[in-house]
């Protein structure tokens, strides 16, 4: 049994952004590695049709994804909160419950969404062919939403306890199985794009072992908690998950918005799109990773008191996004054209990929700006915040601009649009962020009480149990 301790409240805080960045990125970046390697596979089918079909699916899932990062975000929130103030029990409580609503969410989502499936990929702007091979995708891959959500619950608990190097272990098991069925699956047994499906349903079994083996067996950080104790959790608990569920599931649809305005202009530019949509989260899996890693570490010291170290860790985790983002842009710029060549990208998809790898690939900067805000937002006890940045930004942000850009400049104006309205809510969220750290004592104060109230109910419901 490994020593729980709050190892977020010392200790160089740079060095700690750094750290459950990297490692976690690497899990993340593995996965989306092989979500890249999975379409590459598909367009040596030969079929721009499945191309097309992966990228329309590949939205669906993004909403089952956003509810599961949801409630992962609230998990590692009221964990990570729980062990900083030195109470060991509720963060196992609190650790119980999200997997429980993980694993109802991942039985719910399924069965409201397979009768509908015609529909939804209607709204996207899917048809004919492409319409129901994505249909026939999602059809095996959505039931394994149970597997996915309760792993990425784990996984943030790991995170939690600050266990990074464990915590990336579950994402690269996942990776390895995906990456050696796929190739089997697609071409030995001649599933096609069915065949990358079964592949990730594999996978994210597979990661769920893995992120539950070393939460049980090494931090026992589940506890069956008293009814009481369950009501409380789930009053508590959704207080922060809702909102954060919310605030997740409006980056599918601004990704929705996109997609739709795209698909006015064909299946090339869908297809762009759709290589743009697997490489970006490869190449700027660190800016991804930023959300899950940097909660935590906000959060622990939040629970400690030291409101110092959480605003440290807000300007520590932009001057790294900045620095990573501008290497990764550089990279991008010198290869670009070997890497449109190596998806076989012609016309308007060629260009599409090309404008992504200059200069908009910096424009993720903005995007990391808004990811260590919304942490902050979660960590600190307004997850409305995050909530209404996160819908701004991919509704008032998204739409107008992507429909003006379009209209100038085709399907290079679309993309152009979604990054304009990245910088405009990614200032607001900076701004919005530091006003709540460092200027106003009095939320902060708020939610001092109601963490000395949660405190007392605990107490409360031992002395009951």
């Amino acid at each position: 049994m490994v020593e729980v301790v709050a190892r977020f409240v010392e200790g160089n805080m740079m060095r700690h952004v750094s750290t459950m960045s990297l490692t976690s990125s690497i899990g993340l970046m593995a996965i989306f590695a092989v979500d890249l390697i999975d379409l590459f596979f598909i367009s040596m089918l030969g079929q721009d049709a499945l191309a097309a079909a992966a990228g329309y699916a590949s939205v669906v899932m993004f909403f089952a994804s956003a509810i599961n990062i949801g409630l992962s975000i609230a998990a590692g929130s009221l964990v990570a909160n729980s062990l900083g103030a030195g109470k060991t029990v509720p963060a196992r409580e609190h650790a119980f419950s999200a997997s429980i609503f993980a694993i109802a969410f991942g039985l719910l989502i399924p069965l409201l969404a397979l009768p509908n499936l015609g529909y939804l990929l209607g709204l996207l702007g899917a048809s004919g062919e492409v319409a129901d091979r994505a249909a026939d995708y999602l059809w095996i891959i959505l039931p394994a939403t149970v597997f996915s959500g309760l792993g990425m619950t784990t996984v943030a608990v790991l995170r939690a306890y600050g266990d990074s190097r464990r915590a990336m272990f579950p994402s690269l098991t996942g990776a390895m199985v995906n990456g050696v069925l796929d190739p089997i699956f697609i071409f030995t047994l001649g599933l096609g794009l069915e065949g990358a499906a079964w592949a990730t349903v594999a996978a994210r079994f597979a990661t769920m072992l893995m992120a539950l083996w070393p939460t049980i067996r090494l931090y026992n950080g589940f506890a069956i908690p008293r009814i009481g104790c369950f009501l409380y959790d789930i009053r508590e608990g959704m207080q922060i998950a809702l909102p954060a569920i919310l605030a997740t599931v409006a980056t599918p649809v601004g990704t929705a918005i996109v997609t739709r305005e795209m698909a006015k202009y064909g299946t090339d530019a869908v297809a762009g799109m759709a290589v743009i949509n697997r490489m970006s989260p490869v190449v700027f899996a660190v800016v991804l990773a930023l959300s899950g890693s940097i909660g935590p570490i906000m959060g622990q010291n939040f629970g400690a008191g030291r409101r110092d170290r959480v605003r440290e860790a807000f300007y520590d985790a932009v001057i790294f996004s900045a620095i990573y983002v501008l290497v990764v842009s550089i990279i991008l710029f010198l290869f670009r054209g070997q890497i449109a060549d190596f998806f076989g990208a012609k016309g308007e998809a060629r260009e599409l990929i090309l404008l992504f790898c200059w200069p908009l690939a910096l424009a993720s900067f903005f995007n990391a700006v808004i990811f260590v805000a919304s942490a902050s937002f979660n960590n600190l006890g307004h997850p409305s915040y995050a909530t209404w940045v996160n819908w701004g930004r991919q509704t008032l942000g998204t739409l107008p601009l992507v429909v003006i850009g379009g209209a100038l400049y085709g399907a290079t104006g679309v993309l152009i649009g979604q990054a304009v309205g990245g910088i405009i809510f990614a200032l607001i969220a900076g701004w919005l962020s530091l006003w709540m750290i460092t200027e106003q004592a009095h939320p902060l104060k708020q939610l001092k009480c109601r963490f000395q109230l949660q405190r007392r109910m605990h107490e409360m419901y031992q002395e009951v149990g």
